[in-house]
């Protein structure tokens, strides 16, 4: 059996996937065999991987950089449980890549199954709610837990991120993906805290002391994320977080702002998305991404934001929408719900402000789907016929069966294209003539090209350089910034590559990476104290 780490986190957003991801890529350089893990991740940002069959499936995006990191191809099995969010109540249950669609409600409370037109359930997705989840985790625990044995007989070491946090103790009983899937593995655990949002070592101590002592007795010490400052000032409470648990602090990771591609949830963004560089040429070109509820996949946007004179913001604001030259609807894992917020909001009028004055409009997926006069929907939403935005001239339709699959083509006739699709709607009807802005390598056309408003359902498509270059330069056009100039040397799979080597880097300079690795190697210390008022040991 391999060795493994699992990081766990006081909140979710506290570190725990760059945290992964910089531990994997130091041990990468180190020339270990290591895989990333994440037993179950509830995100919308997913990536396709290819399995061994030749289909395509789902994983959250996190592991699949966290893959990279490892210098490894993404693998179903980094991510066996996913659950994307439709609403505030249920997710689609996504288990080893698949969209979950068998029935469940014979064995007892069941889940909810989306029903299709015929009203059979078994047209539909699973979803998972918190009256059904007791009935589902079974199965979700067993096939992560046989994900992680068959992963660690491959690998040298396998390093697991946890989900929210593990002192989530009104879940405990339940849990297979913190202190559950600890405790099942035999894994040393160090718990990383946010000190950006305040009470560090508060929640780092009330983590450890609200777990039970098997628990506790995993819990091999911590880190601190997003420091800035003089460490000298925070070594006192260091000290005396160690000398109250019993635990180290295995270093302090500095705030840094270049760590912002491949983010796990897209309200970690800031409003403004990464670090635009000055133009190459006279002016800048505004791009204005509108936030919505159910955003999925954001970090396509992420391609555009890497090019010099290029910002991009996330908004719910009108007005920074008519303000904007170039404005994306990015895609949603629910596209009418959304597109009624959108309505309700005033953000649509906006939307058709800003395409009618001949600014660029872009729609990825589920945005691409607003676009359109009219949206059959039975299987999503299903609320039946809804009228779109009509600033394309084609309908959708949703197919219970969800289309997963990588994708290449071309674009602007010859310029190469990758990207990956993942979506239930697509388009049933269009007016002849409307222009592609894709073209399959089979000949079959993509997405539409008119005038001003474009659209596609393929995601990161802009991680292709010359399509994006060719994109903006277009846009700009469009927008009226004449003096805007695309850069000719932006490489997006460089920056992403310098990303995951800066985060190998910091875990190198400034963690106790020798104390990491005798964790990894040896498992959990002995004798690691209880710490009250956590259920004492028996006896």
């Amino acid at each position: 059996m391999s060795g493994g780490l699992l990081v766990a986190g006081t909140t979710s957003d506290a570190g725990k996937s760059v945290l992964t991801a910089g531990i994997c890529r130091w041990l990468f350089r180190r020339g270990v065999r290591v895989a990333p893990f994440k037993a179950q991740n509830m995100s919308n940002n997913s990536a396709v991987v290819v399995g061994p069959d030749g289909r395509g499936g789902e994983i959250g995006r996190a592991q699949a950089m966290q893959a990279a990191a490892c210098g490894l191809a993404p693998d179903l099995r980094f991510n066996p449980v996913l659950l994307k969010p439709g609403s505030d109540l249920s997710s689609q249950v996504v288990l080893l890549g698949e969209a979950l669609r068998e029935p469940v409600a014979r064995s007892g409370a069941g889940a909810r199954t989306e029903a299709g037109p015929d009203g059979s359930p078994a047209s539909g997705t699973t979803s998972i709610t918190a009256t059904n989840f007791r009935t589902l985790r079974p199965r979700l625990a067993r096939t992560a837990f046989a994900a992680l044995a068959e992963l660690r007989a491959e690998y040298d070491v396998v390093i697991c991120e946890g989900a929210g946090s593990p002192a989530e103790i009104n879940l405990r009983d339940t849990d297979y993906v913190n202190m559950g899937l600890a405790r099942h593995a035999s894994l040393p655990t160090i718990v990383v805290a946010d000190i950006d949002r305040g009470g560090v070592f508060a929640s780092l101590f009330g983590t450890v002391a609200l777990l039970d002592a098997a628990d506790q007795a995993l819990i091999a010490g911590f880190v601190i994320n997003k420091f800035r400052g003089d460490l000298g000032l925070l070594q006192p409470g260091i000290d005396m977080l160690g000398n109250v648990t019993g635990r180290p602090t295995y270093g302090v990771l500095p705030w840094d702002r270049d760590l912002w591609l491949d983010a796990e949830d897209s309200l970690a963004y800031d409003r403004l998305l990464g670090r635009p560089a000055p133009p190459r040429g006279t002016e800048w070109l505004d791009v204005a991404v509108v936030r919505l509820p159910r955003i999925s996949n954001a970090t396509d946007l992420e391609a555009l934001a890497t090019e010099p004179g290029v910002r991009v913001r996330l908004t719910v604001e009108p007005g920074e929408v008519a303000a904007a030259d170039l404005v994306v609807l990015p895609g949603t894992k629910s596209t009418v719900d959304d597109l009624a917020w959108l309505r309700r909001t005033g953000l649509a009028d906006a939307v058709h402000a800003h395409a009618a004055a001949g600014r660029p409009l872009l729609g990825i997926c589920g945005g691409f789907q607003m676009l359109s006069r009219v949206i059959h929907d039975e299987v999503e939403s299903r609320q039946g016929t809804v009228e779109g935005l009509g600033l394309l001239p084609m309908e959708i339709a949703f197919d219970p069966r969800k289309t997963v699959t990588r994708s290449v083509g071309a674009a602007y006739e010859s310029l190469p294209v990758h990207g990956y699709e993942i979506h239930h709607g697509y388009v049933s009807h269009t007016d002849p003539g409307l222009p592609p802005l894709l073209t399959y390598a089979d000949g079959r056309t993509e997405g539409a090209n008119l005038g001003a408003v474009l659209g596609t359902h393929w995601h990161g498509a802009f991680e292709s350089d010359g399509f994006r270059r060719r994109f903006l330069t277009e846009a700009a056009r469009l927008a009226g910034r004449h003096g805007f100039q695309v850069a000719p040397d932006t490489s997006f799979a460089a920056a992403r590559e310098r990303t995951l080597d800066l985060l190998g880097d910091l875990v190198e300079e400034h963690l106790d990476t020798d104390a990491l690795w005798r964790l990894v190697e040896s498992g959990p210390p002995a004798g690691l104290p209880f710490i009250p008022p956590g259920a004492p040991p028996a006896g």
